[in-house]
C-alpha cells in the first residue's frame, strides 16, 4: 500500500470526524426542552447559547424552531429550579424567543442585576 495516497485521505477523514464533532447537534448550540418532564414545574438553565439549528434563517431547523418556541411558550415563566435569574445563555434563548416572534409575556422578566 502507497502511504503517499493513503495520507491525504487519513488526514481527510480525521479533520471530518473533528468537525462534526465540533459542529454537530450537540455542540452547535442545542436548546434543553426538559423531554424526561414534559410539564416541568420549573426551569433548568440552558448550558448552550443558541446555534445556527436556531438563528440560521433559512437554513435554521424548522422542528427544532418550534420545540423551543412551544417550550417558552408553555413554561417560559417559570421560576429556575435552583432560585437563580437567568443566565447569560437564558437570556440569550429568552431573546431569540422574542425576535422569532413569541410573546414577551411568555418568557420571565431578566431579574435586576
Amino acid at each position: 500500500m502507497d502511504t503517499r495516497r493513503t495520507r491525504p485521505f487519513l488526514l481527510l477523514a480525521t479533520a471530518a470526524a473533528l468537525l462534526t464533532g465540533c459542529g454537530g447537534g450537540g455542540s452547535d448550540g442545542s436548546f434543553d426542552a426538559q423531554p424526561g418532564t414534559p410539564s416541568p414545574t420549573c426551569l433548568r438553565h440552558q448550558a448552550q447559547e443558541p446555534g445556527s439549528r436556531y438563528t440560521g434563517g433559512e437554513r435554521s431547523d424548522p422542528t427544532a424552531v418550534l420545540e423551543m418556541m412551544r417550550f417558552y411558550t408553555a413554561n417560559g415563566t417559570k421560576a429556575y429550579c435552583d432560585g437563580r435569574p437567568p443566565t447569560d445563555a437564558d437570556l440569550r434563548w429568552m431573546r431569540l424567543y422574542t425576535d422569532l416572534g413569541g410573546d414577551a409575556g411568555h418568557v420571565a422578566a431578566p431579574a435586576a442585576k
